[in-house]
């Protein structure tokens, strides 16, 4: 199976899921608390963060929660949506095959790498531990989550894959470190970090 195409993410599918209160499975204070969860627990962790990429941003929810956190940081939107690059002026791209010059502090993927199928996800996962060299916020439904019930289908959107959880793990723990709600460190980073506060290796 391929990859949900690009176009797939038109204007159509933003009223849907963002803009249509009755419909859209973005909340803007579920995102407000989840922010500031992970931009605190990277201040606490004392990760620099002057470069900020969010692939896959969407309409930006993070943008205003970066900068409130992070007043100096940079922050770049990237989406594979044209409309999206059309109407908020993010730079077009794909978490697949994304290139920058040099890597960011702080990225986040939110909501995006269950629209890719295998071949794809392994390159994504892969390139997300180039683009990082600190910190890493990943956010995205599993075939558990299903299996739990957790999901509600009627809201989610049925064309995503359901991969396995360890599928997603273990692509990211070849370059990352996974300090919990989300939150993977770079190998590349010198935080020094206590025993608990992340996985026995």
């Amino acid at each position: 199976m391929e990859s949900v195409r690009a176009d797939a993410f038109d204007e159509s599918y933003y009223q849907r899921y963002y803009f249509d209160k009755k419909t859209r499975v973005a909340d803007p204070q579920h995102v407000e608390r989840l922010g500031d969860f992970v931009c605190s627990y990277l201040k606490y962790l004392r990760v620099p963060v002057d470069r900020v990429l969010d692939v896959g941003c969407g309409v930006g929810l993070w943008r205003d929660i970066v900068a409130r956190h992070f007043p100096q940081a940079s922050y770049h939107g990237v989406e594979v949506s044209e409309y999206l690059c059309s109407r908020y002026g993010w730079e077009l791209g794909s978490v697949v095959d994304f290139r920058a010059r040099q890597p960011f502090d702080f990225v986040i993927c939110q909501g995006v790498l269950a629209y890719l199928n295998p071949s794809d996800l392994k390159r994504a996962l892969t390139n997300l531990g180039a683009l990082s060299q600190g910190a890493l916020f990943v956010e995205v439904v599993t075939r558990e989550d299903y299996e739990r019930d957790i999901v509600d289908e009627h809201l989610t959107d049925p064309n995503l894959f359901r991969h396995r959880a360890e599928v997603y793990r273990r692509g990211l723990s070849r370059h990352f470190k996974e300090m919990g709600g989300g939150v993977w460190l770079s190998n590349r980073s010198d935080v020094p970090l206590y025993a608990l506060e992340c996985p026995a290796t």
